[in-house]
C-alpha cells in the first residue's frame, strides 16, 4: 500500500511539469521561466534520485527519474531559447 501511495504521489508531482514542457516547446519562449529555479530543481531531483537508488525505493526512483527528464528539458529550453 505504501508503494502504491508513493507511486501515485510521484506521478502527480512529476506530471505537474508536463504543461510547462508542452507550452515551452510550442511557443519556444522561456521568458517567464526562472533559470535559477530550474537549476536548483534539477540539482535537488538528482540528489533525490541518488537517495532513492541508495535506499532502493522504487517510488522515489521512478518519480525523480521522470521529473529529472521533464525539468531538465525545461532547463535546456531555457538555456537554448532564452
Amino acid at each position: 500500500m505504501m508503494t502504491v501511495l508513493g507511486l501515485l504521489a510521484g506521478t502527480c508531482t512529476t506530471f505537474a511539469y508536463l504543461p510547462q514542457v508542452i507550452k515551452t516547446w510550442r511557443t519556444r519562449s522561456t521568458n517567464d521561466v526562472s533559470r535559477g529555479m530550474f537549476m536548483l530543481m534539477v540539482t535537488g531531483i538528482v540528489l533525490w534520485l541518488a537517495y532513492g537508488i541508495l535506499q532502493n525505493d522504487l517510488p522515489i526512483i521512478a518519480a525523480n527519474l521522470a521529473s529529472l527528464v521533464l525539468t531538465a528539458t525545461i532547463l535546456i529550453f531555457k538555456l537554448r531559447f532564452g
